[in-house]
């Protein structure tokens, strides 16, 4: 609250921000200080999941205007290096990015950013589903990197935001169905809203176990598995589940070093995929949202003033709802 508005740089704009998400990864940040490789050594700004207004462009920016509402994009490469010329920039090195040490993020009333990585919203989406576009984001690029296509069967293991958003996602891409499992009834009601056909309750049956009830729900082993909780248990289920010659994507982070039925997986030629947040998925989401193919609008449950952000980040801490939204902007009543 006390910090100096910032100026942008030739390259920068200034945003009077809107509405930010809560994610997993702040909760990490918030409370272990670390995920993996990345350490907090000094105060941080959280947030990455973000929309706002701009307010200010620096003297090189020609596509953005004061007034404009933007969806921001938090990772920025930092360097035009041999990824970013492959188009796959979200795997370089030294990429900048919102809320990951030593990188400040955007819960925060005026935040700067790089021009190219702020997209303009239509008029018809609104600043809550700009910030939804980060973690719909995640969806978009691991079903491309999973290959999901008009027909698929698919699996989604984890029914929390983003198994949500691959939900989206797939069906959108053409799945013919779509199966999620998740402990959570509740998270498995949210994901028949947004399109799931098929929903699988675990308790405490083997990965075998689980692999089984999802063939027999499908009708067939699902040639794509989408994994989104990180958990032991779960990779190894999701590769038990996928069929022969299928592919299971990674998305989920769990512990460094899992346990996995490695030769299983080799034998049957089940192409193991991972993936890094995203890439050139920003136009994408929101032509999308605009032409109103997709509607990401449930998946908002909670929604607070930036005053009460500690409030918001223990709500997402205890795991109730779905996505919790904070509105940095108290004079603005657009959603």
């Amino acid at each position: 609250e006390n910090r100096p508005i910032p100026e942008p740089g030739p390259d920068e704009v200034l945003l009077r921000m809107h509405s930010v998400g809560i994610c997993g990864s702040d909760i990490h940040y918030w409370q272990h200080g670390r995920i993996g490789d990345f350490v907090v050594k000094d105060p941080m700004v959280l947030g990455h999941e973000a929309s706002g207004t701009v307010v200010k462009v620096g003297s090189g920016v020609t596509h953005l205007k004061p007034g404009d509402r933007v969806a921001i994009e938090p990772g920025v490469p930092r360097e035009m290096d041999e990824f970013c010329k492959s188009g796959r920039y979200n795997l370089s090195p030294t990429i900048f990015f919102c809320a990951t040490p030593p990188d400040d993020g955007n819960l925060c009333r005026y935040y700067k950013h790089n021009a190219s990585y702020c997209y303009k919203l239509p008029d018809n989406v609104t600043f809550e589903e700009g910030a939804l576009i980060e973690p719909l984001s995640v969806g978009i690029h691991a079903c491309k990197r999973a290959g999901v296509t008009l027909g698929s069967k698919v699996f989604v293991s984890g029914s929390g935001p983003i198994g949500l958003v691959n939900v989206i996602v797939a069906k959108m891409m053409g799945a013919a169905a779509v199966v999620v499992t998740d402990l959570s009834a509740s998270r498995l009601q949210k994901a028949k809203e947004v399109g799931a056909d098929f929903t699988v309750q675990v308790k405490n049956e083997t990965p075998q176990d689980v692999a089984s009830k999802v063939k027999s729900v499908l009708g067939c082993m699902p040639e794509i598995t989408v994994e989104c909780t990180g958990v032991q248990a779960c990779i190894q289920a999701g590769i038990y589940a996928t069929r022969s010659g299928g592919t299971l994507v990674l998305v989920g982070l769990g512990p460094e070093m899992v346990t996995v039925p490695i030769v299983n997986a080799a034998v049957r030629e089940v192409d193991i995929r991972g993936i890094f947040r995203y890439c050139n998925t920003w136009p994408v989401a929101i032509a999308l949202l605009a032409s109103k193919r997709i509607n990401v609008k449930p998946l908002v449950t909670h929604r607070f003033p930036l005053e009460k952000a500690l409030e918001a980040l223990e709500t997402t801490k205890r795991g109730e709802g779905v996505k919790v939204m904070l509105k940095c902007d108290p004079t603005d009543q657009n959603p």
